[in-house]
């Protein structure tokens, strides 16, 4: 079955130009915030308190992505992959004093890539925003990054202006999706390395109720397998035939022995791997609530990407809780609803990204009838 496309993305500011680092690809992104009219139910930033803001490093593929709460926001984390990348995860646990968060940043680049945090804190301090001690406010900025140092050299990877651009930028308009900020490196479909995988990127997705609850999420998808629609069971974007127009289905790989996760295999040097995000909600919940709520939004990401959460995944979801929905909303009922939309945000991080030389994206290969 062939995936059904979204309309074309309307983007603000200046083209990525990958010229010499990935024969001269011109992918789309920039270094200024982005725009897309159609992100699903208006993306995260429909949740009243957030904004969101990418930056995407002209020299390759790569950047950050940084999901503002300035009035601060009841935060959580529950990691799941094996080979982690974060900043202040222990602070967001349940037992930990401090309650709230200013900014969650997604970030490429690996374990580089979360001094991107260390911008967002500047910008955050400089308006004054954090927790406050004493005579001073220390903005709380948890972390993390996801693995794209092999796609156009390594060396270039986001630091601290990285993160301080895309905090600036942010806002509370339908953020753009695909090859931006995060996504702009991510890649799916590694099993049978790079040379058959394919373009990831970056989503966003929300859905209201009627009785004004909002659930949301934002996920960047670098995953070493497929992204499957859980609604029909069929391959989105992974890895593709040997031919390189279809796809070989990472279930079937696995089932029949030809490929094994990174991880299992001694020495495997294919590690460019993880699927990071946060999931939100309007509802006023505890640190163990949102906690609680970002392990059930997990259910979300292992529907949609095989093999998830292996070995040297760093799948990681982040929760923010801005508490303006005042009614009970039922921690369940909200958990069931984040795995939901993580989901429909990993499927938009594919179906919206841009390919580069040998890393087709879906619009790619159905461009081509398949």
């Amino acid at each position: 079955m062939r995936p059904e496309l979204p309309g074309p993305r309307s983007a603000r500011g200046v083209a990525l130009v990958a010229a010499g680092v990935l024969g001269g690809f011109l992918a789309a992104g920039g270094c200024v915030a982005q725009e897309t009219a159609d992100s699903a139910g208006g993306g995260i930033t429909a949740i009243e308190g957030l904004a969101l803001g990418h930056f995407t490093l002209e020299e390759r593929p790569t950047g950050c992505t940084v999901v503002l709460a300035e009035g601060g926001a009841v935060a959580g984390v529950d990691v799941r992959g094996g080979a982690p990348g974060t900043r202040e995860i222990a602070l967001l646990d349940p037992v930990n004093s401090v309650q709230e968060a200013h900014a969650i940043v997604l970030s490429g680049g690996s374990a580089f890539g979360l001094d991107a945090a260390s911008g967002v804190v500047r910008y955050l301090e400089e308006r004054g925003i954090g927790y406050r001690a004493g005579d001073h406010v220390v903005p709380i900025v948890a972390a993390a990054i996801l693995f794209d140092l092999g796609i156009g050299g390594g060396s270039v990877r986001p630091g601290p202006e990285c993160g301080y651009e895309a905090a600036r930028a942010a806002s509370a308009d339908p953020p753009a999706e695909g090859s931006v900020g995060a996504g702009a490196g991510a890649t799916v479909g590694k099993l049978r390395g790079r040379g058959r995988a394919m373009k990831g990127g970056i989503g966003t997705a929300s859905i209201t109720l009627e009785d004004g609850l909002t659930v949301a999420a934002v996920v960047a998808v670098n995953a070493v397998g497929d992204v499957i629609d859980p609604a029909t069971g069929e391959v989105v974007a992974g890895v593709r035939t040997e031919d390189g127009t279809g796809f070989a289905d990472a279930r079937a790989l696995i089932r029949e022995g030809e490929a094994r996760p990174p991880g299992d295999v001694p020495d495997d040097a294919s590690v460019e791997n993880t699927t990071i995000g946060v999931v939100a909600t309007n509802a006023r919940l505890s640190k163990a609530e949102i906690t609680k709520v970002a392990q059930m939004a997990h259910d979300g990401l292992a529907r949609a990407i095989y093999p998830a959460h292996t070995p040297s995944d760093g799948d990681t979801l982040f929760g923010l809780a801005t508490g303006t929905h005042t009614d009970d909303a039922g921690v369940a009922r909200i958990g069931a609803l984040a795995a939901d939309m993580v989901a429909e945000a990993i499927l938009r991080a594919v179906r919206t990204a841009t390919g580069l030389t040998g890393l087709p994206s879906v619009s790619d290969l159905t461009d081509t009838g398949n």
